[in-house]
């Protein structure tokens, strides 16, 4: 029979430890053959990643040698750092950011030492050359210049095998940003897309197209679509030529056939795909919704409800046909005739890189990123929730209730409530199984993933509602999640904590300080508590982004000192623990430890715990088991209860004993 005992106090069969091991990140894969690739982020090894080869016989084996990190720094975020052809790969080696050839177990580098950066790499098998986007840090001091370039590959020593080392030659310029460029199949034309400050990616961007002559020089490229207010994703060749690309024009990210001298064709019309995005949001390079099966055949994810899928579609005829499977697809997707190979997570299981019969819909398992199951009595399965928001609006969330076969909570008490606030502003939670977010349901936590306003996944006018208004409107749908599980008895309103990184960390540090009766702890990773620190010293990719989501600065100075949380602290009226990495350049500590020293200054509990080695999201394991064992501790002592996990002491400054 279940143990009685009081949310917060279960004993899971998940620890830190378990979370930190399945932390293992798995991206990037591809087709070269029958070989598939995918990379590997693993805490054990300080977040290294590495590139992995299956073989058709079913081996698997590590690529890139210990020395090499295969991570971009462009748009810090990175991104598209690897390709294979032939089974040679070009790669970027995080530490020094140069392009480094990898054949028998061997890492060249083929670009030159500097300050340049590079990612999102097609090759040129006819020219010798790879083309990719360059970032060119050089001029110190100012933003850096990005490109498209083409790095010769060509052997200076046939006989030894030595590179000649550039940095690139510039083939496409004067835009801020540049991504995706794609060559033809008969390498005679090149697509790419570029977009300028203040867009974002996905807010506005052109797909152009040029030709390529023999020698490689590039032809005055031709917008064939996008705009300000267009977002234009992942453009692709099929077998036979045809330019493929996702575009929201009409509201939804869609894909499209691009057509000489005639409206290009919306492909994925089948009225099933109503109200569904095939594109993303693209904070890093190489990601993927779609992959050619054939001439005529597209295989193709998808998004309805918050809720990814899996499909293929006949480009001919429009037909389209789910494939029935738990798998809900992420963010990269390979294919041929008959497999797609994809990264997929489901609701009872870690994410994993799957292939899956096109014609059945059978799917195995090439590697999942934890070894770790739990039993279907430990696991809290997503319920999704439509949440009535401010000025009528429907908001989006997925509810987990606390869950654990060993234990029940006493009679008439509710649980505490998680409410997570996702980063980006416009990525968006998703509903497959999350070892750290069961952390939290086997102990007895209710969790609610909110979707606020700005998400991705639910169209454009839903990613927009966050236009001129971030701070306001995700602070809205988060509070109304809250009372609204609250009235529903799914949790205790009594007990609501929220918790967020990034730009939930934001979110969450402005909803503590603008709704002190409704959140009784916060905990914040990495989160923003000064926008105009922020708007003077970040990175080139976000610079000019809260243009869209506050207003241009400094003309709009008071709306930013209005809605920032360091300015607000005299509403702070609770507890909160803060987690910071000392290398972030996208948010610097400066962010946290002024919201520290705020909130020590004014008497409220609070503990910061910083991590050095640590960037932009925490990679390392020891820093992964770290914070979460302090956050649990952070709220048993806020809430007074004993958790049942063994933890170090966290310092709280100013908490009555």
């Amino acid at each position: 029979m279940p143990r009685v005992a009081p949310y917060g106090t279960w004993t899971s069969p998940l620890s830190a430890s378990d979370v930190a091991a399945a932390g293992r990140r798995l991206s990037g894969v591809s087709l070269d053959g029958d070989d598939v690739y995918w990379l590997e982020g693993r805490p054990d090894q300080g977040g290294r990643y590495t590139l992995v080869r299956r073989a058709p016989d079913g081996t698997v084996a590590d690529l890139n040698p210990p020395e090499i990190n295969i991570r971009s720094r462009v748009h810090e975020y990175g991104g598209g750092a690897f390709v294979v052809a032939a089974g040679t790969v070009y790669c970027v080696n995080f530490t020094d950011q140069r392009v480094y050839r990898i054949m028998d177990g061997e890492a060249r580098p083929i670009t030159a030492p500097g300050a340049w950066r590079y990612a999102d790499f097609e090759i040129d098998a006819r020219r010798q050359r790879l083309i990719c986007v360059r970032e060119d840090h050089t001029r110190e001091g100012q933003e850096p210049i990005n490109a498209l370039v083409a790095i010769s590959i060509e052997t200076a020593d046939a006989g030894r095998g030595e590179y000649v080392a550039g940095v690139g030659d510039v083939i496409a310029s004067g835009s801020d940003f540049y991504s995706t460029p794609r060559l033809s199949p008969d390498g005679s034309r090149l697509a790419w897309l570029s977009w300028n400050h203040p867009s974002m990616p996905w807010d506005g961007t052109d797909l152009r197209i040029a030709r390529v002559g023999a020698d490689g020089t590039i032809g005055a490229p031709v917008r064939i679509a996008g705009g300000p207010d267009e977002s234009i994703y992942q453009p692709g060749w099929s077998p036979d030529g045809e330019l493929y690309y996702v575009s929201d024009r009409d509201g939804w990210w869609r894909i499209y056939r691009a057509m000489d001298g005639a409206p290009d064709h919306l492909l994925t019309r089948d009225p099933s795909l109503a109200e569904a995005e095939c594109g993303r949001p693209q904070w890093v390079f190489g990601t993927s919704s779609w992959a050619c099966a054939g001439p005529s055949q597209l295989v193709v994810s998808y998004v309805q409800a918050g809720r990814w899928h899996l499909g293929r579609l006949d480009v001919r005829s429009g037909d389209f046909t789910t494939l029935a499977s738990p798998l809900q697809p992420i963010d990269w997707l390979a294919a041929n005739a008959t497999h797609a190979v994809l990264v997929a997570g489901a609701s009872d299981r870690p994410d994993a890189v799957v292939r899956v019969d096109l014609g059945s819909g059978a799917f195995e398992t090439l590697r999942a990123a934890s070894p770790v199951r739990l039993d279907a009595g430990d696991i809290s399965v997503a319920e999704p929730v439509e949440l009535p928001t401010a000025g009528g609006e429907t908001s989006h969330a997925f509810y987990y209730p606390p869950r654990n076969r060993r234990f029940e909570a006493p009679v008439g008490e509710m649980p505490p409530l998680i409410v997570i606030t996702h980063g980006g502003p416009t990525s968006a939670g998703r509903p497959t199984f999350d070892l750290e977010l069961q952390y939290w349901t086997s102990r007895g936590f209710a969790v609610a993933d909110v979707n606020y306003g700005g998400s991705s996944g639910f169209g454009r006018a839903y990613r927009q509602r966050l236009i001129g208004r971030w701070g306001e409107v995700d602070v809205a749908d988060v509070v109304h999640a809250v009372r609204f599980l609250a009235e529903q008895g799914k949790a205790d309103r009594h007990r609501a904590v929220i918790r967020g990184g990034s730009a939930g960390g934001y979110t969450t540090l402005t909803a503590l300080t603008g709704h002190p009766e409704v959140f009784k702890a916060g905990a914040s990773y990495y989160g923003v508590s000064d926008l105009e620190a922020l708007a003077r010293d970040t990175h080139k990719f976000e610079s000019r982004y809260l243009d869209s989501l506050v207003g241009p600065y400094p003309d709009a100075r008071e709306i930013y000192r209005a809605r920032s949380p360091i300015h607000a602290v005299d509403r702070l009226a609770c507890p909160l623990i803060l987690f910071q990495g000392l290398d972030d350049r996208v948010v610097p500590p400066r962010q946290s430890e002024m919201m520290v020293d705020a909130v020590r200054a004014k008497g409220l509990p609070v503990a910061y715990l910083a991590f050095a080695g640590e960037q932009h999201g925490f990679r390392q394991a020891a820093t992964i088991i770290r914070s979460m064992e302090a956050e649990l501790y952070f709220y048993g002592a806020v809430f007074g209860f004993t958790p049942a996990d063994v933890i170090p002491p966290v310092p709280i400054e100013n908490l009555a004993t």
